[in-house]
């Protein structure tokens, strides 16, 4: 599943022609554990590889869903500085 993700994140920095592009990798459906296709860790390990969050949320029991807000709104607002303007958030859901 993380594989299928790699070619996104690479095609949106090649659009925006900036290795650093403000995005976060997030692991959708946390609450369906058994059923589970991608480990926490792995998660990580490619969002420290990406330089950017990683979050686990649930939309169904809304665990980390306003986290996950408030981290977007954050992303955009380091985007926005003025050194920053031609970049946006950026958002990698895996489920």
């Amino acid at each position: 599943i993380l594989e299928d993700i790699k070619p996104m994140r690479d095609q949106i920095v090649r659009v925006k022609r900036y290795e650093k592009v403000p995005l976060i990798l997030v692991g959708n459906k946390v609450d369906l554990e058994s059923e589970r296709e991608v480990l926490s860790a792995e998660g990580r390990a490619l969002a420290q590889e990406w330089g950017c969050p990683f979050m686990e949320t649930s939309a169904k029991s809304k665990t980390m869903v306003d986290e996950l807000f408030a981290e977007i709104v954050r992303q955009m607002n380091y985007a926005s500085l003025p050194e920053k303007q031609d970049q946006c958030c950026t958002t990698c859901i895996v489920q």
